[in-house]
């Protein structure tokens, strides 16, 4: 049985404790009579379901924080929000859940740290699904066009608390702003630019730190090495988007280096 099956079980007692849980039983509750008072003991600390269930219910509540950081949550978050649902081919059920959360996060109080260190505590060293979360969180800060200085302090904190430096944020935001740029310019001269931003190299870098670049980027993001860590499956898609991104921004290189 998937997380969301498992959730709507009423198996999901477990996560009862802390933040998420009250974001899970605020969301959820109303599916069960009585609330969500089932326990099943092959949900146990690092289970593939539990960590889906954590990675999706996070996901939505920080898009929700983030999108009112600034004071005000613009048509284009909104909308992002509702790309990510999208892509997620979210059923009728998880897409009510996700909006329930995404509303949760916009509340004043909303305890993101404590969120966020529950979080890292439950996904327990599987970095590349930290940074896929740490990803879908600051595309929804970029989705009106802009980060201010608000936006990018506070996100520059949600990084601190899942273990990244100042400079792997940085380069991060980096990488992210150029798969933005490479999906959407249309010169070939700035497509090549915006692909070494993508692959966060520079245009000096040899053709075998290229690869090897290239190499590591594909394993990190690899969409089936993902879900098997936990990322929710209505997620791969997301995560397919990447590696193609990837793969063309490598190949438009090497292309044009031949």
């Amino acid at each position: 049985m998937s997380w969301w099956g498992k959730a709507l079980g009423g198996t999901f007692g477990f996560m009862m404790g802390g933040p998420l849980g009250a974001l899970m039983g605020i969301t959820l509750g109303n599916y069960f009579d009585g609330g969500v008072n089932g326990v099943d003991g092959s949900l146990g600390l690092g289970s593939t379901e539990r960590v889906q269930s954590i990675f999706f219910t996070t996901t939505f509540a920080l898009m929700g924080y983030i999108a009112k950081v600034d004071g005000k949550v613009t048509h284009d978050e909104i909308a992002m929000a509702e790309h990510v649902m999208e892509r997620m081919r979210l059923n009728p059920q998880q897409r009510k859940v996700a909006i329930k959360l995404f509303n949760e996060g916009k509340k004043d109080g909303f305890p993101v740290h404590e969120v966020l260190a529950q979080f890292k505590r439950e996904i327990f060293r599987r970095r590349n699904l930290v940074q896929m979360f740490l990803e879908i969180t600051i595309a929804t800060a970029f989705a009106d066009g802009s980060l201010d200085s608000r936006e990018q302090s506070v996100l520059e904190d949600i990084a601190k608390d899942l273990g990244y430096s100042h400079q792997q944020f940085n380069e991060l935001l980096g990488r992210l702003s150029g798969q933005a740029h490479f999906i959407n310019q249309g010169s070939f001269e700035d497509k090549l630019e915006a692909a070494f931003e993508l692959l966060g190299v520079s245009s000096s870098v040899s053709d075998a730190g290229l690869k090897k670049v290239y190499r590591k980027l594909m394993n990190q993001n690899h969409p089936d090495k993902l879900v098997a860590k936990g990322l929710p499956e209505e997620m791969l898609d997301i995560a397919t988007q990447k590696t193609q991104d990837i793969k063309a921004a490598y190949e438009l290189i090497k292309n044009h280096r031949k």
